[in-house]
């Protein structure tokens, strides 16, 4: 299984994403392969925003090593899983799928703490409320993925 985690810029929601669910799969023994992009091309190349950078090490998640890239035309083939932050990531993500895209694109939330989005912290300085969002829904994809993709 192969996941990609898509936000905006790919410096907060999305690298925090795959920082999270990436300790969550290896604590859960699930066979998967984790990787995040944004929708836009601003911040190619750079690492996580670093307010969000310190808030997730303050929790054990290190992410000075990831470097934003944008969603590529591949992508929607190499992957099995797209899952967007929010509504128009997702709308982004659909509209710009390529013709024989085989890769599921959804919402990264299905509901978790009555949320279908995660907000942007990058915009409003949240960075551990966007966290705890996070680690909710990564615990939700981990459980939902368990039986299947265990090694």
């Amino acid at each position: 299984m192969r996941i990609l985690f898509l936000c905006l810029g790919n410096i907060c929601r999305s690298p925090a994403a795959e920082a999270v669910f990436r300790k969550l799969a290896a604590q859960a023994g699930l066979a998967v392969e984790i990787d995040s992009a944004g929708t836009g091309d601003w911040h190619e190349g750079e690492a996580p925003y670093p307010p969000m950078q310190r808030a997730a090490r303050a929790r054990g998640y290190e992410l000075s090593a990831l470097r934003a890239r944008q969603i590529v035309r591949e992508d929607f083939t190499r992957f099995d899983l797209i899952l967007a932050m929010d509504a128009q990531n997702l709308a982004d993500a659909k509209r710009s799928a390529p013709e024989g895209a085989t890769a599921r694109i959804e919402l990264f939330l299905t509901g978790e703490s009555g949320r279908r989005e995660v907000p942007d912290p990058y915009f409003t300085r949240d960075f551990d409320t966007c966290l705890d969002i996070i680690e909710a829904g990564a615990q939700a994809l981990t459980e939902r993925l368990s039986p299947q993709f265990r090694q």
